[in-house]
């Protein structure tokens, strides 16, 4: 699933400098340093010591930021961190050019692995969430529960309004769009993304909005920038066309850990109908649906997903640490 392809952006060395990533009210970043990555890593001060840690991995073209409603949210109930996949966010480029789902899976275990936190209770959503499941499903002792919104899981039957993000991982795209919309401001590009993610992009607050447009605009000047989308969509796509022990499907399957799926009704890139064959593969699952919400539920309706995740931590236990099957 490693790119093929050489790295065509400077090493991170010598990047060009730009404007500082937005840290929000009770949050923290800082780099780390791994084996042929380095992560950028946002944290949020709990509200005691000794809470249970967690780690949040975005989706594609998103950031550690999509998840700072719902740290907030949960607070209270566990230790937060979010993650920079490599070239996006905060993040550089990984040394070896690989933006498949088995590359960013990797950087998330190498950086648990380093830190010591596992396991952790690990939240995914879209590439995110197909991240997580493969972290979940090769390296179970790293994941006390897995949480998954809208995760990129391979459908038969792929939304007409995601086929274009799918054709961005086609070699050349990328480029042709960049030239096509060129003359489009940054507004034009975050109304777009947001018409397409949210269910309801009137819930969007203008300083929401105005932030979103200002990160757009400082990410637009990293070299890398449509490199690590094409990349990362492109392996999306070859991620749906494994089969056997290394598919998505069959990795969801041995997932061991107690799962929360949630989905939402007006969700533009992942399909609510594949939420009812998710809940079927998980084998400790509990799903929710939100039938108002879009692709970014954690963003949309921060404070369900975290109603819905306090359930799942008082979901009571098997003797084998597991949770029960909620459909049995």
């Amino acid at each position: 699933m490693s790119s093929t392809e050489s790295p065509s952006v400077p090493a991170a060395s010598v990047l060009p400098r730009v404007a500082p990533v937005r840290v929000g009210e009770g949050e923290r970043l800082r780099s780390v340093g791994l084996p042929g990555v380095t992560l950028t890593i946002r944290s949020r001060r709990p509200a005691r010591e000794g809470l249970p840690p967690a780690l949040y991995v975005h989706g594609l073209g998103g950031s550690s930021q999509n998840w700072s409603s719902l740290m907030a949210e949960l607070a209270d109930a566990v230790d937060s961190e979010a993650v920079d996949l490599p070239g996006f966010g905060d993040s550089p480029p990984p040394d070896d050019g690989d933006y498949s789902v088995t590359g960013h899976a990797r950087a998330v275990i190498r950086y648990l692995d380093s830190s010591g936190r596992g396991p952790v209770h690990l939240f995914g959503n879209s590439l995110g969430g197909a991240v997580a499941t493969r972290v979940a499903a090769v390296r179970p002792d790293l994941v006390r529960t897995l949480t998954l919104v809208s995760p990129a899981l391979p459908e038969l039957r792929v939304q007409r309004t995601a086929v274009p993000t799918g054709l961005l991982g086609v070699p050349g795209i990328a480029a042709l769009f960049t030239r096509l919309t060129k003359e489009w401001t940054a507004e034009q590009r975050v109304r777009g993304v947001m018409g397409l993610c949210y269910g309801d992009p009137g819930r969007v607050t203008p300083e929401a909005f105005r932030l979103a447009v200002e990160e757009l605009e400082r990410r637009l000047r990293l070299p890398y920038f449509w490199d690590a989308m094409a990349r990362s969509a492109r392996g999306i796509v070859n991620a749906y066309t494994l089969g056997g022990q290394h598919g998505l499907w069959r990795q969801a399957e041995r997932v061991l850990a107690p799962t929360l799926l949630v989905y939402g009704g007006r969700d533009q890139l992942v399909g609510f109908r594949m939420a009812a064959k998710a809940a079927r593969a998980f084998r400790h699952s509990r799903l929710v649906t939100l039938p108002d919400a879009g692709h970014v539920a954690m963003m949309e309706y921060p404070d369900v997903v975290a109603g819905a995740f306090r359930e799942l931590l008082a979901q009571p236990a098997d003797a084998d640490g597991t949770a029960p099957d909620p459909r049995s």
